[in-house]
């Protein structure tokens, strides 16, 4: 990515968007084959017997006839998973997505130029704000260059739903507006909403067919820090997004009941390029220890985020600042793309502001203020209150493993995605004596609209490498063959999903054709180990590179008695940041996170060892 960012490109954004191939549906066979080898490792010898029946009846049975009718679909459509899984995996969902399903990240701007330095938040919003403003009007003038692996270009759809894009809840299903256009596809919205102390202010940010400076920015987002530290809160209708998603639709009627202007205020923010969220604290944060900085961003002030927008850029008292993202929209490589971008423009410019500082006469921010009644207050109150219950359950632990990193793998010939999804699985099966079912993502951005398959990490192969790793009658050697066994297997496995052959999407297109049809659910999708393998979305790992840059996030665990594991590799280190819920008595982050740190040394450790 950092070539790609680096080289200007004749190439539009958008242009391969027409010529990528259609998404494939795997073959039925051969993700029932995978299927069974997943659930292996959760099973005794007659569980798997039965289960093992279960899926040959399938397979020779309804399963045929769903496949077929899966078949017929995919032709009529260049991406036959698309509209499900947005509708299964974010729009169907009615818990919380503000905490449930966002992903959120720090911004790497502390390790360099930008320590956390109380005061320093204003001028430095400006700088970053407008970092963020040239991203904008490059996606917007189809700038941004095309992700590629080799020559082969790779699906940018996603990027279209960076800016100006929100969810808005739906009594049953919620549905995403995305207000964004290229320059050749006509006008798009040129206005940031900025929230500080529950009060929402929108100013545009093109200014007689120019963009705003950061001294211009600056004298904006001063005007609002001023009003709001000098006058009383406002009622935090921002809040109400972090809402269950049936009451906060229900919620939002009643406020645009009560007035029709509030309506108007609600696109506003809708169609906002992104909101700017102005907080009072200051988080701690150092290079090696993220685990304050990240809590606050994933879990901050409910009336300073707008939920549902797919990008909340959030500055805090001290300088820092990170994001807090929709994930229905995009995945976290969109996002990973931007905080590169603006990460590296800032080292450039170590931090400053080069430019002119001379300040236009432009109109001054505009409050939206709602039309609110004691029912809407009491919403909020209430949403804040069950926000913040629920937050205050969850544990992060965010570390760096500075000993080594991506050059020491590399050296011992073994990826780093996968040492550290072993190491991870060795330290789960220390900590709770047992394989972690897991899901690690791998992207399918070949196909058109493509976005993820699941690989799941606990093999056969990764299970016999832990026992033998807590067994001391197995030898070094033995050891070390069984680790490599299992870095094979996952790699074939990560290929193998980025090519489309992955069986998780397969399997939930079948329950799904089955659904759509009226017909029963199938067994294979009622048997016990299906959700004990991670099935229907009950995966105890739930895991996902972020990437090789200077770029961090976090998600919380997919289930009561799982973990959250997002991770970056760099040359030197490895980041870590693991979530789980305080109320399970079972699951602890931080120990998670020591012992996959010590099977990093275990790992190596083994590969050093020279009478093998």
């Amino acid at each position: 990515m950092e070539n790609q960012l680096a080289k200007s490109s004749e190439e539009r954004t958008f242009q391969y968007q027409d010529s990528l191939p259609s998404l494939p549906v795997p073959s039925l066979k051969e993700s029932l084959k995978k299927y069974l080898e997943s659930v292996k490792p959760f099973a005794n010898e007659e569980e798997y017997r039965k289960t093992e029946e279960i899926v040959q009846k399938f397979q020779s049975g309804i399963g045929e006839k769903l496949h077929q009718k899966l078949l017929e679909r995919a032709k009529g459509k260049r991406n036959w998973l698309e509209e499900w899984w947005l509708n299964v995996a974010y729009l169907d969902v009615r818990i919380p997505s503000q905490l449930n399903v966002n992903f959120a990240g720090p911004a790497a701007h502390f390790e360099h130029y930008w320590p956390p330095k109380e005061g320093t938040q204003l001028e430095r919003g400006s700088i970053i704000l407008w970092h963020n403003l040239n991203y904008w009007q490059l996606l917007r003038k189809e700038k941004v260059p095309v992700h590629k692996v080799g020559n082969t270009p790779l699906d940018m759809n996603q990027f279209r739903m960076l800016f100006s894009t929100c969810k808005v809840p739906g009594i049953t299903r919620d549905s995403i507006m995305n207000y964004f256009r290229t320059e050749s596809e006509g006008r798009s919205p040129n206005h940031i909403v900025v929230l500080c102390r529950g009060r929402a202010f929108v100013f545009d940010v093109i200014h007689e067919g120019c963009l705003v400076t950061p001294p211009e920015l600056l004298r904006q987002l001063t005007y609002i820090h001023k009003k709001c530290h000098s006058e009383p809160d406002g009622p935090g209708i921002a809040a109400l997004t972090s809402e269950e998603r049936t009451r906060w639709a229900k919620a939002r009627e009643y406020l645009i009941g009560l007035d029709a202007e509030n309506l108007a205020l609600l696109e506003k923010i809708q169609s906002s390029l992104l909101v700017y969220s102005m907080e009072d604290d200051s988080p701690h944060v150092t290079p090696e220890d993220y685990s304050e900085i990240i809590a606050a961003i994933l879990i901050g002030d409910p009336t300073v985020r707008w939920g549902d927008k797919s990008y909340n850029l959030i500055s805090f008292s001290n300088g820092v600042f990170g994001c807090n993202c929709d994930h229905a929209p995009f995945d976290a490589m969109v996002m990973v793309s931007i905080s590169y971008y603006v990460d590296e423009k800032i080292f450039q410019n170590e931090g400053r502001w080069k430019g002119s500082e001379k300040v236009r006469d432009i109109p001054l921010p505009e409050e939206l203020i709602f039309t609110v009644d004691e029912k809407v207050l009491n919403d909020i109150s209430q949403a804040k209150a069950q926000y913040l219950r629920e937050a205050s359950d969850l544990q992060i632990a965010a570390y760096a493993f500075t000993s080594f990193g991506k050059k020491l793998t590399k050296n011992k010939m073994l990826h780093p995605d996968t040492f550290i999804q072993l190491a991870l699985q060795l330290a789960y099966y220390r900590l709770h004596g047992r394989p972690g079912c897991c899901y690690e993502t791998a992207m399918t951005r070949y196909f058109y609209h493509g976005r993820t398959e699941t690989v799941r990490s606990c093999t056969v192969e990764a299970v016999r490498w832990c026992q033998s790793m807590q067994d001391p009658s197995v030898s070094l050697h033995e050891r070390q063959q069984k680790m490599l066994q299992a870095f094979a297997k996952h790699n074939k496995m990560m290929k193998d999903c980025s090519a489309g052959k992955g069986f998780d999407r397969h399997l939930l297109g079948l329950l799904l054709i089955a659904k759509e049809e009226g017909l029963p659910v199938p067994e294979l999708f009622t048997d016990p180990l299906f959700s004990k393998s991670g099935g229907g979305g009950n995966f105890v790992l739930s895991t996902s590179l972020v990437g090789y840059l200077r770029v961090q996030g976090v998600v919380v665990p997919m289930v009561h008695n799982g973990y959250g594991f997002f991770y970056h590799i760099r040359d030197d280190r490895f980041v870590v940041a693991c979530s789980a819920w305080k109320s399970c008595p079972e699951t602890d982050a931080e120990k998670l996170v020591q012992l996959t740190f010590c099977a990093f040394y275990d790992m190596i450790q083994l590969m050093n060892t020279t009478h093998l």
